[in-house]
């Protein structure tokens, strides 16, 4: 259910980006599939993944994941010291070229995360969208 939720509300605005978990099978409306996590997903082979690209830089910092910890209090505070994690140039560039691949067609993106409203995907997703604002 919250996956379905967290990609209704990915797609709402903007360009048409969808939020998945790497694990779900890939679907015909996917478009271009980029995995966004920083590590490997476990036990997923990766001639299993069906995707397009990996976007590594564009994944919080190792130490920020770890800090979270997928805490939900600590969510909005991830968001902040993510979304300014974002803004340094290796970042940025990443959310460019995510940007690119949204206005060209559909975009999936894909995480090991299983909780989507509260991963990091969302944040990246609203970053993508507010990207020429």
């Amino acid at each position: 259910m919250a996956s379905k939720k967290a990609s209704a509300r990915a797609s709402a605005t903007g360009p048409a980006i969808r939020i998945r978990r790497v694990y779900d099978t890939p679907g015909p409306d996917d478009g271009t599939r980029v995995l966004v996590d920083r590590v490997w997903p476990r036990g997923l082979a990766k001639a299993d993944a069906h995707l397009d690209e990996w976007a590594k830089d564009a994944a919080p910092s190792t130490e920020l994941r770890r800090w979270y910890g997928h805490e939900p209090d600590r969510f909005p505070e991830f968001t902040r010291r993510y979304r300014a994690e974002l803004t340094t140039p290796e970042r940025q560039a990443a959310v460019d070229h995510l940007h690119a691949l949204a206005t060209s067609g559909p975009l999936t993106l894909l995480t090991a995360v299983k909780d989507l409203d509260l991963g990091h995907v969302q944040v990246l997703a609203e970053a993508i969208r507010d990207h020429e604002k």
